[in-house]
C-alpha cells in the first residue's frame, strides 16, 4: 500500500501536534511531506528531526538560520515567510494538506492547496467563515475534496457518508457550553484569562478554547457548516451538550436521527480525515456508555454568549460580514489574552465591527485581505 504523504501547516500547534501522533502510529500509512509553523521553531526543528519530511518553512523569517543551521545536516529543504507557506502546498509530491493553522491565516495556503487540487484536510474553519462561497466554487472547478477535522464536522460529515444530498433535513451542532455554561452576564463581569482557559472537556489552544467560553466557536462552526455541507442556517441548530460524547448529529426526512458518538479525542476526527475513506485501526481510549449513565441537552443562551447570536447575523448578512466576525474576533480574543479588555467587552467590540466596518456584498478574496486589514486597524486604534 503506497503512503499517504501529509503536508502538516501549522504542526507546533494542538492540532498539529496530534496529527504527528496519530502519524507515528500508522508509519506503515502516512509519511510526513513538510512541517510549517509561525515562531515555534525549537518545536519545529525536534519535529523535522524525528520524521524527516521532505521541507519546512518556518513563517517568521527572523527564526530562518536558526531553523536553517540545526537542519543543514538532514536532508531537509528550509523555506521561511508567509509567501513559502501559501507555495509549499503546491508540491506534487503532497496527498493531503492538514491546515491546522489559526485563524485568518490559514487562509490563503489553503486556496493554493485547493488550486492544486489537494485533499483537505481542514481543522481551520475560519478559512471557510471568511471566504465560504469562494471556496465552495474553487473546490469544484479544481476538484478538490475537504474533509472535516473539527470534531462536530467530522461527525456530520460521517453521518452522511453513503446518504443522498435530498435526505438531509437538519444538523444538530453539539456544543459543550465552555468553562461558563450556565452563567449570567453579571456572573461574567470580572472573568480572568486563567477562569476562560479552564475548559471542562477539550485539550485545545488558546485562541480555541477562548472562542469555546464566549461561544464564538459555535458560532464560526455554524457558518462552516453551512458552506461544507450547503444547508441554509435554519436547517443548524446548536445543542449544548455539557458531555461531548456527541460530536454532533444528522436529522433525516424520514425523520431518523445519526449521531456520531465517541470521547473528547481530536486524534479520532484527525485520522479519520487523514485516513479518509478507510477506517483505521487504533488502540485509542475508547467510549463507553457505562461510564456515561447520563447525557444532557440545553438551549444556548444567546443573551449571555452574544457571539453566537452575532455569527447569525453575519452569515445572515452576507457579503464580507463574516470576515469581519472573524477578523474582530481574532483581535479581541489576542486583547483579552494580553488582559488589555475583559471578557463581556470582546462581544461589544465585535458588534461595533459588524456596524462599522465598510460592507461589500459580493467580495473578492483581494475584497476580503482589505477588509481583515481594515477591521484589524480599527480594532487596534480602540484598544491600544
Amino acid at each position: 500500500m503506497r503512503k499517504k504523504k501529509i503536508a502538516i501547516l501549522g504542526s507546533t500547534g494542538s492540532i498539529g501536534t496530534q496529527a504527528l501522533e496519530v502519524i507515528s502510529c500508522h508509519k506503515d500509512r502516512f509519511e510526513v511531506e513538510v512541517l510549517t509553523a509561525k515562531n515555534n521553531s525549537e518545536l519545529l526543528i525536534k519535529q523535522a528531526i524525528e520524521f524527516q519530511p521532505n521541507s519546512v518553512v518556518i513563517v517568521n523569517e527572523n527564526k530562518y538560520l536558526e531553523v536553517h543551521r540545526s537542519l543543514s545536516n538532514h536532508n531537509i529543504k528550509v523555506y521561511s515567510g508567509r509567501d513559502s507557506l501559501e507555495q509549499i502546498v503546491s508540491s506534487d509530491s503532497i496527498d493531503v494538506v492538514l491546515t491546522a493553522l489559526v485563524g485568518y491565516s490559514g487562509l490563503l495556503p489553503t486556496i493554493n492547496a485547493i488550486k492544486c487540487g489537494k485533499t483537505i484536510a481542514l481543522a481551520n474553519k475560519e478559512t471557510l467563515v471568511v471566504a465560504g462561497e469562494i471556496i465552495r466554487g474553487l473546490c469544484t472547478k479544481h476538484r478538490a475534496n475537504i474533509i472535516p477535522v473539527d470534531s462536530e464536522h467530522s461527525a456530520i460529515f460521517q453521518c452522511l457518508n453513503g446518504e443522498g444530498e435530498s435526505s438531509l433535513e437538519k444538523i444538530f451542532l453539539t456544543a459543550s457550553g465552555g468553562p461558563f455554561r450556565g452563567k449570567n452576564r453579571g456572573d461574567l463581569l470580572n472573568v480572568t484569562r486563567k477562569e476562560a482557559l479552564n475548559h471542562p472537556n477539550w485539550n485545545m489552544g488558546p485562541k480555541i478554547t477562548i472562542d469555546s467560553a464566549s461561544l464564538m466557536n459555535k458560532g464560526l462552526e455554524v457558518i462552516e457548516a453551512k458552506w461544507l455541507f450547503d444547508v441554509s442556517l435554519s436547517d443548524i441548530v446548536v445543542v449544548v451538550h455539557p458531555q461531548s460524547i456527541i460530536h454532533s448529529a444528522v436529522q433525516f426526512v424520514d425523520g431518523s436521527v445519526i449521531a456520531q458518538l465517541g470521547i473528547p479525542d481530536m486524534k479520532i476526527p484527525i485520522q479519520y480525515a487523514l485516513g479518509y475513506p478507510d477506517r483505521v485501526k487504533n488502540e485509542f481510549a475508547r467510549f463507553s456508555f457505562f461510564n456515561h449513565p447520563e447525557l444532557t441537552f440545553e438551549k444556548p443562551d444567546l443573551e449571555t454568549f452574544k457571539n453566537l447570536k452575532l455569527s447569525y447575523l453575519a452569515i445572515e448578512k452576507g457579503g464580507n460580514s463574516p470576515c469581519v466576525l472573524n477578523a474582530a474576533n481574532e483581535v479581541v480574543v489576542d486583547a483579552f489574552l494580553k488582559e488589555k479588555i475583559d471578557f463581556l467587552y470582546m462581544s461589544d467590540l465585535i458588534e461595533n465591527c459588524l456596524e462599522k466596518i465598510t460592507f461589500v456584498e459580493k467580495p473578492t478574496i483581494e475584497d476580503l485581505v482589505s477588509t481583515d486589514t481594515e477591521t484589524r486597524a480599527y480594532l487596534n486604534k480602540i484598544i491600544y
